[in-house]
């Protein structure tokens, strides 16, 4: 048994990467799962792995978080199958590579209401009913590139940089709520990020390169601990932490450097 054992979690981004490995590690701790991404043949794939190895409940809303009122739709549906989020997992995201001038708005605008507007006010809908019942846990995704400004993932960086001041503060305001929400900020992850952001791997990242599986066990375990932030991998860890003591025009000129 498992603090989560019986209890139900909603996994944004579910699948593929981090958040089939979210989906496929709290199912192992017993907890029934809801799963929303946008395609539903995927979903339905990591649905019948999971109903394979576990004796868990595992609900599907496909939902294209980036349309107009999406999360409205979502937490209308998620009320009205009468299902009670107990962990919420704001992993659904994307980065876009390349200069700030070239890449699209739709693109652009797609990417941010994804990466911070859906998350946030997802947060806020469930967060309200967690706080109700005196008890919840919130994990968002943020990334390595929250600590810097990032030269061709500009907009990335800067909202992943917002995912992680409004987490760290969000989790402080919740303190004696019984809710806790903490930031997860990997560095390199073998996912598909890079199939979406159309960037080819540099050196640097293919040597920093850490498991799907393995960032998403060291989040839930910071989260179960309700951390306010982690950062996973010691040299992950070491480039946010020594980034604090250049200036942020040397930090922006490193991370260039990084990701050609």
């Amino acid at each position: 048994m498992t603090v989560l054992s019986g209890k139900t979690a909603l996994v944004t981004g579910a699948s593929s990467g981090l958040g089939v490995d979210f989906a496929q590690q709290l199912a192992a701790m017993g907890t029934n799962l809801i799963l929303v991404a946008r395609r539903i043949e995927k979903l339905e794939a990591v649905k019948q792995d999971i109903e394979k190895k576990y004796d868990v409940r595992v609900d599907l809303f496909p939902q294209d978080l980036t349309a107009p009122n999406a999360v409205e739709t979502l937490y209308s549906a998620i009320q009205a199958a009468k299902l009670s989020v107990d962990v919420l997992i704001n992993n659904a995201g994307f980065g876009l590579y390349g200069q700030f001038l070239d890449i699209s708005w739709q693109n652009e605008k797609d990417m941010l209401t994804l990466d911070m507007f859906a998350l946030t006010h997802l947060t806020k809908k469930f967060a309200k009913d967690m706080v109700q019942r005196g008890n919840g846990y919130i994990l968002q995704v943020s990334s390595l590139a929250a600590y810097q400004p990032t030269p061709r993932y500009a907009t990335y960086a800067a909202a992943k940089s917002y995912v992680l001041s409004f987490t760290e503060a969000f989790n402080y305001e919740l303190k004696g709520t019984g809710v806790s929400c903490t930031a997860l900020s990997p560095g390199v992850t073998a996912t598909e990020f890079f199939d979406v952001s159309g960037q080819k791997p540099s050196l640097y990242q293919r040597f920093m390169i850490m498991k799907s599986e393995d960032v998403a066990r060291i989040g839930l375990k910071a989260m179960l601990k309700r951390r306010g932030s982690v950062v996973p991998g010691f040299g992950n860890w070491l480039t946010a932490f020594l980034v604090r003591f250049v200036t942020r025009s040397t930090a922006a000129a490193f991370a260039d450097r990084l990701m050609k």
